[in-house]
């Protein structure tokens, strides 16, 4: 376990140089059309964070963002019937579309209640539950290697001011999911960033491994992080109150530390599929019941003189249902902490969150991405990528829209870089 468990911790570089600005991309010919808008729950008119969005008979997809925009492009002559949007609680909606471009458009879920029989869930422990989902992985999961798509977008706060955003379009090469993740591989297809032109920010910190993430935070495939047998035997398991999720009954698992280890547990829930025992979600935290354990298993190197405190680290993994297996769709870290130095009355805060969507994948003609390719554990995105200033950079791609925060703290940076020029 220890080895993979080092493999996803000691993600952050503390205090570390901002690397120069590189030269923008160019645009290409148009060849898409999108979909746009806001998803809100009807009867609250509350706008629905995270909710999926589904070409409806394929494997494109993307999410909606904080606000609960979104925006999915669809290729010319992909001959697709519907958009379908859901949401963890709520009930299916299908979009038709028919060809062109449909903007601002509102979409309203309506709230759905669970379809568990309480005697079902009664009649068995959640140990149970989970020791059954992890039997049927060869069954719910893919057997075969396959290629995804996706777009992977991180941000470095600094207090409440954006100091670094980095994004780029990925592959990811998979192997079939009872192989382990030991073989798979992450490449950059297009990236780019912005980051603080402030003097006072070319001292900053940086996420190590980013897009891997995506990797290593695959529970399913990599059961050594919380599903091993191993790693079972150091949790304690209960069933809380069901849920629906895409219109599927979801068993509720919740699960925290029941040992002492020298290294930091995880404390969460998982949602198990009650017809084919899937485990679709999965939203988990590390324990910070011992910030030294904690600080251990997220920190790579700090200066001497710098005190490092861990506030929280939380991920979201997510997988989507395809007729009769579950493809992987969103993977979501956030890690909060402090920094001081001696001597200094006060602290300061900084927040690190990435996230990876995936948006296409391709299981016929896949090819293994090459080792001297691959993006490295040891690797930071933002040393990896050019700028951000071509408002087109995107183009067909299909990306996790920006919230109103980012984007204007986007903005903001975009002036400040002119002003320093």
């Amino acid at each position: 376990m220890k080895t993979i468990f080092k493999q996803i911790t000691g993600l952050i570089i503390a205090v570390l140089m901002l690397a120069p600005q590189s030269p923008a991309f160019s645009q290409t010919e148009k060849g898409y059309f999108t979909i746009s808008g806001t998803v809100k729950e009807k009867s609250s008119q509350k706008r629905l964070e995270y909710s999926v969005i589904a070409l409806k008979g394929s494997n494109v997809g993307t999410i909606a963002n904080t606000n609960g925009e979104f925006s999915i492009k669809i290729k010319v002559g992909s001959n697709a019937k519907a958009v379908v949007f859901s949401h963890l609680g709520y009930s299916n909606f299908e979009l038709p579309i028919n060809g062109e471009d449909i903007r601002d458009v509102v979409i309203y879920l309506d709230q759905k209640s669970s379809q568990l029989d309480p005697i079902t869930v009664l009649g068995m422990n959640g140990r149970a539950l989970v020791e059954i989902a992890l039997d049927k992985v060869g069954e719910n999961y893919s057997t075969s290697k396959s290629t995804l798509s996706g777009f992977y977008r991180e941000t470095v706060k600094k207090r409440r001011n954006y100091i670094n955003v980095s994004e780029a379009v990925v592959e990811m090469y998979k192997t079939p999911y009872l192989e382990g993740v030991e073989r798979d591989a992450v490449q950059i297809y297009k990236g780019r960033k912005l980051v603080s032109p402030d003097p006072k920010d070319t001292l900053m910190v940086k996420l190590l491994g980013g897009p891997n993430l995506s990797i290593y935070l695959d529970i399913i495939k990599n059961p050594d992080l919380i599903l091993s047998k191993e790693s079972l035997d150091m949790y304690s398991f209960s069933i809380n109150e069901s849920v629906t999720i895409g219109e599927r009954a979801h068993y509720v698992v919740s699960f925290q530390p029941q040992v002492i280890m020298p290294y930091a547990l995880y404390n969460g829930k998982l949602f198990i599929d009650k017809d084919n025992f899937t485990l679709s979600r999965a939203e988990f935290n590390l324990s910070m019941s011992d910030k030294n354990k904690a600080t251990k298993a997220i920190l790579k190197r700090k200066p001497f003189g710098m005190h490092f405190k861990p506030e929280g680290v939380s991920f979201l993994v997510t997988y989507r249902q395809d007729g009769d297996i579950a493809l992987l769709h969103y993977i979501r870290s956030e890690l909060n902490f402090k920094c001081d130095w001696k001597k200094r009355l006060f602290s300061t805060s900084y927040s690190i969150v990435s996230e990876t969507v995936v948006t296409d994948s391709n299981p016929v003609d896949v090819k293994r991405i090459p080792s001297k390719v691959a993006f490295k554990d040891n690797h930071s995105l933002s040393d990896k990528v050019t700028n951000f200033l071509d408002k087109n950079f995107w183009e067909e791609y299909n990306i996790i829209e920006p919230d109103e925060s980012l984007e204007n703290a986007v903005e903001r940076l975009r002036k400040a870089i002119n002003k320093s020029k």
